[in-house]
């Protein structure tokens, strides 16, 4: 068989394969045999195809993320950037939000922690909502479940800082004992804790999370762009910047 008849061959398997015809049996046992094999030693001779084929999905699943997440922003734009329970650090009135996904145990997290502050620092027209997102099991739920009823107690912001600057992992003895540091009342957190409104507000996060295929901390939004993973404060800044260099917020 010629270089073009393999080719079309393993073109019209794969075509085969993806239609179905293997399946409901447009070839029999023998051509089937015929063209699995005409594919394997196409392979077998060209392996640089399947990288470009896996490239190709690759990019093909980036771009389908992508027409996701643009479409998932435009129609919960409110509830991305303005949800009613999501506390909101920085300026409330600022001219760029900044919305991030975190757990207090993400290692990732703790790294980006310093930069954030940095950033909010420097850029006193920034808001920034802050959405809890738990990922990392019951510790972390216990964590986000706490720092939410201590918006009862005007603490939120205190508990957030104080458990990303403990060194190790948060369990929730460490958060029982960093929310009386911070001058909370533990008997009130634990019964705040157990309001639905608790557990209903992490319920939204992760159902957003996962409508802007963010599946892992952090996960930051500025404006129209999704950003999964650790950035530094200078890349943060550049993204803001774009923004404000663009004509201002889109959507936030």
């Amino acid at each position: 068989m010629t270089f073009r008849l393999r080719l079309a061959a393993a073109a019209a398997a794969v075509l085969a394969l993806s239609t179905g015809a293997f399946a409901d049996g447009s070839f029999n046992d023998a051509q089937k045999k015929e063209i699995g094999e005409v594919v394997r030693q196409y392979l077998m001779a060209n392996p640089e195809v399947l990288l470009d084929v896996s490239k190709a999905l690759e990019a093909k699943q980036a771009q389908q993320e992508q027409d996701q997440r643009s479409t998932v922003l435009q129609s919960s734009a409110k509830q991305v950037f303005h949800a009613p329970a999501d506390y909101v650090a920085g300026n409330p009135k600022g001219d760029v939000t900044m919305v991030e996904f975190f757990d207090y145990n993400c290692g990732w997290c703790k790294k980006g922690f310093p930069e954030v502050m940095s950033l909010l620092d420097k850029d006193q027209n920034l808001r920034f909502v802050l959405k809890e997102f738990p990922i990392f099991g019951g510790d972390s739920d216990y964590a986000a479940m706490a720092a939410i009823a201590a918006k009862k107690q005007n603490k939120y912001w205190e508990l957030h800082k104080a458990l990303f600057e403990h060194e190790g992992k948060v369990t929730k003895e460490v958060v029982d004992e960093v929310a009386v540091k911070q001058g909370i009342d533990l008997a009130k957190l634990k019964a705040d804790m157990k309001d639905p409104a608790v557990a209903q507000e992490i319920a939204d996060n992760h159902a957003l999370a996962q409508s802007l295929a963010i599946n892992g901390t952090p996960g930051f939004i500025i404006d129209d762009k999704v950003s999964p993973g650790y950035l530094p404060a200078a890349e943060l800044a550049q993204m803001i910047d774009q923004v404000r260099s663009g004509g201002g917020c889109k959507l936030c």
